[in-house]
């Protein structure tokens, strides 16, 4: 079947930018004007398209990516509204890995904050051509100029603007197109009809100097244009716009729209943007993997009459259809009902129904073609980040790189109907969600889960009551403390019991040694002509361990050689229990006397801060009994690497945002084990989310 729409019309794009900067607003003015809806959706009144979710429209954010398609001049746009929460900065990356441009949206008071640095950087990551698109110029104290500037300074960027606000703040009334010296108003309801009419005479000057400033940019960062500059011909609005789109695939500039999506004013110029500027899969290299057998390298040529490729980015759980399977279709064609290989697995997988998703609503399709963003329903055996290929061509993509949990916390069903259902529920979400985890921490007995921040669990949290009907209390882990001794001592075991027939008999005499470094235990004989039989030392050992298990206090005992000096036994009543039980209890007389320690777990952290906050962190960090161990410069922030109790970092990642205007990242891991201060740590206690 021939495609409907030619490959070098496609655009697959993400909408990204800082919590609140009006991402699903703008993505729900394209809808309508593209006619894919027929009603505005407010993200306020919780009725938008694409945050679809109960806990998105009460909270009023996008927590989940949600996909649709328009048609626009000829041409179908892929689009994905991704969340702006740091917590969910992972529907970001997974979007970025598989979209082939982006919008990135700024807040024309705001300029760029806190997580418009980090999604920048996340396309920089994966070299994602990008527009700019500068929003609510409507509102008190917005600034065009200064929005701009600050793309050039904080992300260290070119920003080109293409467009130029006409008035501000409440008399904000429409736009100056630069290239082609016009003045744009949107007029009608919902500002539909865009009016084409001359500059007004007050801003004609500054309109030609805008003019003048963008050609001098873009003749900057491409030779074509330059040429034609430096001879001082005439430059056309298609020569202007050809080199845009030029140095804007090349990722050397990026062109800025703007507008108020709120007040219907200067969307659809910015998807005609979207469609000049941004790239379709056939502009972009090819895409590269490696042979799953031998570790060759392979590239596809976006094209359908390659061998079929493509890469599940996302997994989700549908009430109506089951799991999800979101694909970017890199290379081939493939109709509905086929199979295609799961190079990871080793199997074959049936696409057996094809969809196209309008947020959380399916279109069937018949086949797949390069280019697309679809999903496919029922693929069992798939995860994030897998590859499906054609079997007699297969070829592995790059997995995507998801950010380690930063946070934890325990988790406790209310009743035993709960219990059964709760490890069935987390393991769907953790499917879902790579950077969810959930464990049973063998030591304290615990189920743990970990994401992204606190708001990221109260909204797993919130999923398992609503989706899943599995009722839970929440609280922070328990520490995993051990044991250590401060001196030797020796210790002696006897135990005798006597019953009328055969009895027990078992006797151990041991000493225990402080290790050099807090790290395991040690066990040796040192028994000499025969004070307790050979056969029976591994008793001995076993109830050593088993003593070791719990301390003195409950903890596990860490950092302490055992050896075991003498002893007796009974020809007829000794026995492999009776020595067992005999090492344990001359562990735990010798433990008594030893001076016996606890531990606390000290992690290593590693926290990056912009410089402005970083006599704030530090101060911090101490306060948390931290030792600072290096501060170093790197790209204009500070890095700080410490250590400190794991007991004392419980809601970091909270407080650090508080502390840095969510502009602080840090990572953390086990260092050592350390001797608890006198007092120890006060750890919160549970409470219900």
């Amino acid at each position: 079947m021939a495609r409907v729409t030619p490959l070098s019309s496609v655009r697959n794009i993400g909408i990204i930018a800082h919590i609140d900067a009006g991402k699903t607003t703008t993505t729900e003015r394209i809808l309508f004007y593209s006619g894919r809806v027929h009603r505005i959706g407010e993200v306020d009144e919780g009725s938008a398209t694409m945050d679809w979710m109960v806990q998105e429209q009460e909270r009023g954010i996008t927590i989940t990516s949600a996909a649709t398609s328009i048609q626009w001049r000829d041409h179908r746009i892929d689009i994905i509204d991704t969340p702006g929460h740091v917590d969910f900065t992972m529907e970001v990356e997974r979007s970025l890995r598989v979209l082939d441009g982006a919008v990135v949206i700024f807040c024309a008071k705001g300029g760029v904050e806190p997580q418009s640095e980090t999604v920048w950087r996340q396309a920089d990551r994966y070299k994602v051509p990008r527009i700019a698109y500068i929003n609510k110029l409507d509102a008190v104290g917005a600034n065009f100029g200064d929005a701009v500037e600050s793309i050039r300074k904080k992300l260290q960027a070119k920003p080109i603007p293409v467009q130029a606000p006409v008035g501000a703040e409440g008399g904000f009334s429409g736009v100056i197109d630069l290239i082609d010296q016009v003045m744009l108003t949107f007029e009608g309801d919902h500002g539909v009809d865009v009016e084409t009419r001359p500059i007004p005479d007050e801003l004609a000057g500054a309109a030609a100097e805008g003019r003048e400033r963008l050609i001098e940019a873009v003749a900057e960062e491409d030779e074509v244009l330059l040429a034609a500059y430096l001879e001082g011909r005439p430059i056309s609005t298609d020569e202007i716009r050809a080199a845009i789109r030029r140095i804007t695939l090349a990722v050397r500039a990026v062109p800025v729209f703007c507008g108020s999506s709120l007040r219907n004013k200067g969307v659809q110029p910015l998807i005609d943007g979207i469609v000049e500027y941004l790239p379709s899969p056939g502009d972009l290299p090819p895409v590269v993997g490696v042979h799953p057998k031998t570790g060759e390298s392979i590239s596809r040529e976006a094209s359908d009459s390659e061998p079929f490729c493509a890469l599940v980015f996302k997994i989700a759980t549908d009430p109506y259809v089951g799991k999800l399977c979101y694909l970017r279709v890199y290379a081939g064609h493939i109709e509905a009902g086929k199979a295609a290989y799961n190079p990871r697995a080793g199997k074959r997988e049936r696409l057996g129904r094809l969809v196209r998703m309008h947020a959380n609503r399916r279109e069937d399709i018949e086949e797949l073609n390069t280019g697309d963003v679809v999903a496919a329903v029922g693929l069992r055996e798939l995860t994030t980040g897998d590859t499906l290929c054609a079997e007699n061509a297969p070829i592995v993509l790059e997995a995507m790189q998801f950010p380690e949990p930063v946070i934890a916390v325990a988790i406790e069903p209310d009743t035993k109907a709960d219990e059964e259902k709760l490890t069935l529920s987390l393991h769907k979400l953790a499917e879902e969600d790579p950077t969810f985890r959930y464990h049973t921490d063998h030591e304290t007995g615990q189920q743990i889960i970990a994401g992204m921040g606190e708001l990221h669990l109260e909204v797993i949290v919130d999923r398992l009551i609503r989706e899943f009907d599995v009722r839970a209390r929440v609280g922070r882990p328990q520490v995993s403390y051990r044991e250590t001794i401060s001196r030797p001592a020796r210790g002696e075991g006897r135990f005798v019991r006597q019953s009328g027939g055969k009895g027990q008999y078992g006797h151990v005499i041991l000493e225990i040694r402080p290790r050099a470094e807090l790290i395991g235990n040690g066990f040796e004989s040192k028994i000499r002509a025969g004070a307790i039989p050979t056969e029976f030392i591994p008793d001995v050992e076993s109830g050593v361990h088993e003593a070791m298990a719990s301390g003195a206090s409950g903890f596990p005992v860490i950092g302490v050689d055992v050896r075991v000096i003498d002893g007796s036994f009974h020809e007829v009543d000794s026995s492999p229990v009776a020595f067992r039980i005999a090492g344990s209890m001359a562990f735990r007389n010798a433990m008594e006397k030893a001076g016996p320690i606890r531990l606390e777990p000290l992690v290593s952290v590693d926290v990056v801060v912009p410089e402005e906050y970083l006599g704030e962190v530090l101060a911090d960090v101490s306060q948390r009994g931290g030792d600072i161990d290096d501060v170093a410069q790197q790209a204009g922030a500070r890095i700080i690497t410490a250590t400190v109790p794991l007991a004392r970092m419980f809601g970091y990642a909270t407080d650090l945002r508080s502390l840095t205007q969510g502009r602080g990242t840090h990572t953390m891991q086990f260092a050592r084990y350390s001797p608890l201060p006198p007092g120890g740590h006060a750890e919160a206690a549970g409470k219900t989310l």
